[in-house]
This record gives structure tokens, sequence and C-alpha cells, in this order.
């Protein structure tokens, strides 16, 4: 920046915010305003032309007035003639008056840009620098329009100055956030990639934030960006603080640069390149290493440069999500965090370890902080308290979890109430809605949730929510608790009419409607309720809503027959729900098209889906008509079922997509087999993304069921009879960037080898609309360069997702395996195969928690100290199908040579083994 003369310190400006400075009232300072707009007024409109240190000192002060919060209405012009001038001062205040005072839809706007092009085009760095950042602060549709084209040549041109070029980047890329569409993509896109490789920094950094936001919509356009900045990070990370002086923070090198190439690497999938991919895994294990080293500073800053590189190296590992030691030690250092002193550090290493439990490789080692987590928890609940705002959600959320994970139910109705207890305040309704929904639903949970709030209510102070479940719950089953003298009908009774004067009019009317409940339950106590009824405080409340219930429930009760009585009061049905509250409550928060944190949680194998409390045998009929009340999130199966509604008849823009042209099925996708193989051992993740569409799945399985509320809708090809699958109507309609979920059902029939596909046809349109065809298939349309999209990736149903673990012995499982292999041998030429032997060389190192972690994700229960050979490991389980069981042991024999040995051997007499 060129230097200011002594002659430029406009000595005016300086004696005028001196005398508002000295006002001492609010109308001595708006007369001193209004005098001076006055003085600049006629100076302007005067017969003697201003020079440009008059219009640049007056304009300054217009500038002052309009920050102090008073209107301006002049002096625009005078501001766009400062542009021409060849001062850098009186340049610099005409820009800062435009940006701030001009608006877009202001008549000088023409001006403003012949002026700015100008500049531009003077070459002169000083002049581009403010020109650039005149048209980044305004950033209005008008200035991308008229210079969207032009910056990419400078940011691109051989003579351009490194000042310059940061300018320029940051422009580009204010421009393309606010206008995305009038910022073209061309030759200069291969060309700013290269940037990376400046040997200015400050030019690297600005080109890593405008390649980060283009990426993330076009891709493959920057995709040469990601060698360059493995390179450039790799160089970083190496040097020590003195190599990169300028751009070293508090002895970490170029900290923001380094976080931001972080950030454009998770952009892209890992590496496909060897020699990249290990350079970047070195550059990771160095920010690793370097966390693990003593500070060389004791200073603040030091410490949250260094964890910003290290969280954000964190979220790419999470991301890429590929190498397994890495994941394993970003979760150790997580784990570190958790136990830090420093609030903000333990909130983000639960959020990236929140992250971390979801991948296959690392979930294990998460699994190993959960003690520090309850204690941190424990130990910081006096803080976590004060942060009233957090109080809903986290309730919230514990109630959704305490839900998901019950042991039992006896368990849950525990958790719940004492979640009342301890946080009454911010309970929402929906919670204990669910409460009362989940012991209705359930015959055997009935008495003891009547008895366990019985006894809460007996506390000297009880919070109002706990009150309500208390009346609703006595009133539905007290009876069953009556039998106990110290619960009597009429202990019953005074114990929550002690709490009516206490509590507000909506629980008082709930209260109400639990005394006649009792009327019907108990006739012996009708008397002592119809008293109450009667009183003056029932029938003259000065609430409405009370004294009509009051009026109806006291008649009700005088004239109505026994049988009567029985019929209006009789026991609530139970509730024909398919999801939980809470969880449609959650949902309704994050908005539309989003996943809640519940269903990004790692469902375990040992969780309710395959482990749960109920029989393990399901009979066609139960499958057929699912109890509302199968569990406690309405997971259970709903029917399967081929059939779907017909075409609509009405005239629809769609019924082309129905023609026989646009049926055919397409290939598989490329790379739908490795993403196809992930799956095998995990049940969550991407099955499918592109640029016009991601497909993502959540699958649950329980025995021989399973179920995919995906993330959006697919097309099922149903021609293997062996595994039944059934889908559920979705939305219609699907705006652009939202997402859609579609439920399919599946049911394995028998033994099965090749996968159902998914085939998905679509054009792009305005919109996104599914329509279900009669076929039961689903199709997406959409219009994208005016033809159909059609593509097919495996649904990722494989003959292990329906294993359920089993527990064995040593003597157990040897002495089955011995049996199975001995009959293998001697019925070899007249049984079904039941045994499958394969040797194969392994494509990783053999880490044995990670082998672990696949056993027990690729369904069968890992056997620990069964084996002699510690080496070895070995699994059991039961396959489900509708016909029959088959049981499974499996064993893996890993040598010194990494050649695995794997068998496995089923029994099962009407199938054999692939």
């Amino acid at each position: 920046m060129p230097a200011v003369s002594k002659g430029d310190g406009m000595r005016g400006l300086a004696v005028f915010i001196s005398d508002i400075r000295n006002c001492k009232s609010k109308e001595a300072e708006i007369k001193r305003i209004n005098k001076e707009l006055a003085n600049i007024r006629s100076k302007f409109k005067g017969d003697k032309a201003l020079d440009g240190y008059s219009k640049k000192k007056y304009v300054c002060k217009l500038l002052f007035i309009f920050l102090l919060g008073h209107d301006i209405d002049f002096g625009h012009m005078e501001a766009v003639n400062l542009l021409s001038s060849n001062r850098y001062t009186e340049k610099q205040i005409g820009y800062l008056f435009i940006s701030v005072l001009v608006n877009s839809n202001s008549e000088l706007i023409r001006l403003i840009n012949n002026a700015i092009k100008n500049d531009l085009a003077s070459r002169n760095p000083t002049f581009m620098g403010l020109a650039l950042h005149c048209i980044a602060n305004v950033g209005s549709r008008e200035m991308a329009e008229a210079f969207a084209g032009e910056i990419p040549k400078i940011l691109v041109a051989g003579d351009t100055m490194d000042s310059v070029k940061q300018s320029a980047a940051l422009c580009l890329l204010r421009l393309y956030r606010t206008s995305p569409d009038l910022v073209p993509m061309g030759d200069w896109t291969s060309r700013v990639v290269h940037l990376l490789n400046d040997q200015h920094l400050g030019v690297v950094t600005a080109a890593t934030s405008l390649i980060t936001t283009l990426a993330q919509k076009n891709p493959e356009e920057f995709k040469t960006s990601v060698s360059l900045a493995v390179s450039r990070l790799s160089r970083i990370v190496t040097s020590a603080s003195t190599d990169l002086q300028d751009y070293t923070y508090y002895f970490v090198p170029a900290p923001w640069l380094s976080v931001k190439l972080l950030r454009l690497l998770q952009c892209y999938p890992p590496p496909e390149d060897p020699a990249v991919r290990g350079r970047l895994t070195e550059c990771l294990e160095t920010i690793l290493n370097k966390a693990q080293e003593p500070p060389k500073s004791k200073k603040v800053q030091h410490s949250n440069a260094k964890n910003a590189v290290l969280f954000e190296a964190i979220s790419l590992i999470i991301h890429h999500d590929s190498e397994p030691n890495l994941l394993v030690r970003a979760c150790n250092q997580l784990g570190q965090f958790l136990q830090h002193r420093e609030t903000n550090l333990r909130y983000l290493a639960l959020e990236s370890m929140c992250t971390l439990a979801s991948s296959e490789f690392s979930h294990e080692a998460v699994k190993t902080h959960i003690e520090t987590v309850i204690n941190a928890l424990k130990v910081n609940i006096e803080c976590t308290v004060g942060f009233q705002s957090l109080l809903p959600p986290l309730v919230l959320k514990v109630a959704i979890l305490a839900e998901k994970y019950a042991v039992d139910y006896t368990w849950y109705v525990d958790t719940i109430l004492n979640l009342i207890r301890i946080a009454g305040d911010y309970v929402s309704e929906e919670v204990w809605y669910r409460v009362i929904q989940i012991v209705i639903n359930r015959d055997d949970v009935q008495g003891y949730a009547a008895k366990t709030v019985f006894e809460a209510l007996q506390a000297p102070a009880c919070h109002e929510n706990l009150v309500k479940v208390g009346g609703y719950i006595l009133g539905e089953f007290g009876n069953l608790i009556a039998g106990d003298p110290r619960s009597s009908p009429l202990i019953q009774f005074n114990l929550l009419h002690s709490k009516f004067h206490l509590c507000s009019v909506p629980t008082r009317a709930l209260l109400l409607s639990t005394y006649i409940k009792f009327v019907n339950l108990f006739p012996e106590i009708k008397t002592t309720i119809q008293d109450v009824l009667r009183s003056d405080s029932q029938l003259k409340n000065a609430d409405v809503e009370l004294q009509q219930r009051a009026v109806e429930y006291l008649r009700l009760s005088t004239i109505a027959s026994t049988d009567i009585l029985a019929t209006v009061l009789e026991e609530m049905p139970p509730f024909p729900e398919r999801e939980s509250s809470i969880l449609a409550k959650l949902k309704k928060k994050k908005g539309p098209g989003t996943v809640t944190d519940l269903e990004e949680i790692k469902k375990e194998r040992s969780s309710d889906m395959n482990g749960s409390a109920e029989p393990a045998s399901v009979n066609a009929s139960a499958v057929s008509t699912p109890s509302p009340s199968a569990d406690l999130l309405g997971l259970g199966a709903a029917p399967l079922t081929n059939s779907a509604p017909p075409p609509s008849s009405s005239g629809s823009l769609l019924v082309d997509v129905f023609s026989d042209s646009a049926s055919a099925v397409a290939p598989l996708a490329p790379g739908s087999d490795d993403n196809f193989a992930r799956f095998v051992c995990k049940n969550n993740g991407v099955l499918f993304e592109n640029q016009l569409l991601q497909i993502g799945l959540k699958s649950e399985f329980r025995q021989n069921l399973g179920k995919f509320p995906g993330r959006v809708a697919v097309c099922v090809n149903q021609a293997q009879s062996q595994c039944g699958v059934g889908t559920k109507p979705v939305d219609p309609t699907v705006d652009g960037g939202a997402q859609v979920q579609q439920v399919v059902n599946i049911e394995c029939v028998s033994d099965f080898m090749e996968a159902p596909i998914l085939n998905i046809q679509f054009r792009l349109r305005n919109c996104w609309q599914f329509v279900l065809h009669t076929l039961c298939s689903v199709y997406s349309v959409c219009r994208y360069g005016g033809t159909f999209q059609n593509l097919s990736v495996k649904l990722p149903i494989t003959l292990n997702k329906f294993f359920q673990p089993t527990e064995m012995s040593s003597q157990d499982f040897f002495q089955r395996w011995k049996q199975l292999s001995k009959n293998f041998h001697l019925a070899l030429c007249c049984s079904p195969k039941q045994e499958v032997q394969n040797i194969f060389k392994a494509k990783h190192p053999m880490d044995a928690e990670i082998t672990k972690a696949k056993i027990i994700g690729f369904g069968s229960a890992l056997l620990e100290e069964v084996d002699p050979n510690p080496a070895n490991f070995v699994g059991a389980g039961i396959i489900h199908t509708k016909t029959t069981q088959i049981g499974c042991l499996l064993r893996l024999e890993p040598n010194l040579q990494a050649q695995v040995s794997l068998r496995i051997y089923g029994i099962n007499t009407n199938s054999s083994l692939h």
C-alpha cells in the first residue's frame, strides 16, 4: 500500500470527529451533524469546483455520519468522481464510500462498473486491488454479470502480482457464492489448480479456499488438485517452524493453509495413485505424531493452532475411512482429549468420536472410551446444566437412546421416570406421551409401571410431568396394584388428589379424567370421588374446561349404569404407532431431508434387532400381521407385499417413463461392486453417489427379516425368488438437494447367492419426482441433458445378513466341528455341500482387532479362547430363512506368510453352502 503523506491527514475531519465526541447530549450531536451536512451540501452545490482533497474530506465526513446511524441521501456522485483520481487516498475513499453506501439498485452502478473496469485494465497493482476489494464487498449480481468473466483471466495471468492474485481469488470466491450460475467454468479452471504450487503461500491460501468451494459443486473439474494439495501439505507438515517464518504462527507452520488443504482433500475419496496415497498417509501420521510431542510454547495460541490442524486431519481420516491404523490412532488421540481440562477440546473430541464410531475399523476402539465419556458426564453435570438451551435437546436424545437400547421395558420405565425426576422442566410432552404408549402396548410391563409410578408419587416434591404420567397409568392400570393394602384404591386416589392443587390446568384436567376412571375401576370409592367432583372448587371453577369436566363426570357417575360406565371408561386400546413420537420430533427439529443423530449411530449386531429379548422363532402369521407393540421404535417388519397401487389415470407428464425404451435395466454402475463389498460387514453407508444423486442405506436385520429405510427411492429387481422384497410408497415430489426415504422390507426365503438389483431411471427436471410402477419398481424421473439416465447397483443383501450369533464353549465347538467334518467326508458323494474352505493371500497385514471387528460385522459370534491356537479366529451362528435354519461354524487360520485359510461348516439337509 502506498505511503500516506503528511498532507493527507484531513484536519477538518479530525476536528469534526472531536466535536461529535465532545457533545454532551444526543440533541447536541444531531445539531452538530445537521450543521455539517448543510455545510457539505453547500460545498457540493457551490459554483467553485472542489479539488480532490476537499471531495475526499467531505465524502469521509458523510461516511462517518452514516456509520453513526444517520441517513445520507447525497454525495454519491462525488464519491464516484473520486474513482477517476490518480491519487491512492482519494481513490481509496471513493471505493470505501461505494462499498458501504451504494446498493445494487443504484443508478450509478454503470458509472461505477466503468471506473472499476478502467482500474482493472490499468495493470496498476494498487488500483487493481482496490477495484477487486470493491467488487467483493458489494458482491451484487450486477457486479457478477460485469466481472465474472474478467476476474479469472486476471487470476491466471502470468504477469499478475501475488497480492493481486490473492485479491482476485477471494473476489471470485465471493461472486461464486452469491451468483454461482454467472461464474463460467472454462480453461482457467485447470490453470487455477496449479496455483497450489505457487511460491507465495498467501496465493496458495486464497486459491485453496476458491478451489475447495468450486470442487464441492464440480468435483471432476478439479480432481487434479488432490495430488497438488497432498504435495503442498507434505511440504508444510514436514517443515520446521523456521522454514516458513512469515507464515508460522506460534511455532506451527502455516496452520490456516494446512486446515484449508485438509478440507479440500475431504471433497474427494482416497487417492487412487499409490504414491499420492502413501504420501498423504505419511502427512496424517506426522500430524498425529506431532500431537504427541511436548508443546513448544505454553501460550494458548500455540495449542489452538496445533489442535486446529489435528482435528481437521482426524476429520479427513474419518472421511476416507480406509486406513485402520490411522482410525485407531485418531480414536486414541480423541480419547486423550476427553480427559482434557478445556471444555471446548472435550466437546470437539466427543463430536469427532461420534462420527468415528460409525467406522467398521474403529468401532471397537471407540468402545474402550465409553467409561471415560460417562465419567465426564458425571463430573461435568453441573456445568452442563448451566447451559439451559442445551438441556431440552439433550433430554430428548437421552430418551431416544434409552428407548432404542433398552434391555427390557421395566428398565426403560425406570430410566424415563428418573429422567423426569432429574430434568422434569425440560421433558417435552412427546417423552412422557411415549412412556404411556409403551406401557399401554405392553401387557407385561403394565403392573410394574403402575407400582413404580405409585412409589415415585409418594415423594414430597414431584414434578408435574411425573404427576401426568402417574395419573394416566394409575387411571388405566391402578387395579393391578390395588390388591396390596399399601396401594389400595383409596390410597391411590388420595395420593393423586394431594397433588391436584399444585398443578396447572391441563394436569388438573387429566387428573379429573383419572378420577372418573377410578369410578369404573373401584366402585367402593365412588362416593368419595363424587364428593370431590361436587365441591364448589370444581363445579364453580373459573376455568371453563375444568368446570365442564367436573359437571359431566359427576353426571356420568350418577346416572350411568355399571355396564355403561364399563363401556365408556374401558381400558385404552393399544396405539397403532409405527414410529417413535420422540424420534419423529427429533427429525422435525432437524428439518426435512436430514438424517438424525440416532440414524447415524451404528447398529451393533448385539442390539435389539439381532439379539432381541423376544422369542427367537418368528412364524409366518406374526410376520404378516405385526403387532403395534412389537418393539419400542416400531421397527418390526411390515407385511411383505408385491402389490402396488394402479397407475394414475389423470394426465401426467410422466407417462413417457413407462415406455418400453425406458424400462430396460442398465448394467451395473462403475465402482458399485467396490461399495457392495464394503457392506458385507456393515449395515450403514453410501451405496452409490454421482453428480446427480446419492443412495444411502441404513439396514436392519432380525433373523430372516430385514429392512432398508433408505435415503433415496430406488427400483428393486425382484427376480431372485429366494429373497422376497417389498417396498412402501414414497412422496411423489422431491425438491433438489433434499432426501426421501424408501422403506424396503426383505425376507430370506431360502439360501441364495445373487443379490437383488436396484435399477434407477431418471430425467432431470425442475424437481425430482418418484413414481411407483405397477411392477413394484420405483422410478425417479428427471431431465438431464434431455435423455434418460439409467443405472443399476446391487442391493447389499448377502446371506450373512441373516446370521444370528451363537455362543459355544470350546468343547461344544470342536465336538461339533469334528462331527461335521467327519459327516462331510463320509457323505461327500451323496449330500449337499456342507463345507467351504478357501485359502487366500491377505491384502493387508493381519491385525487382530480389525479381524475380530470384521468377523463380528460378518454376523457370527466371535468365540474367544476357544481355539487352542491363539492366532486362529473361530465363530458360530445360525442362518435364518423362512423355511429352515442353517447352523454354521467358522474358522479363520492365518499364518506368518500372510496366507489365510477360511473354513466354514454348515448343517442343513435341504441346501448347500456357497
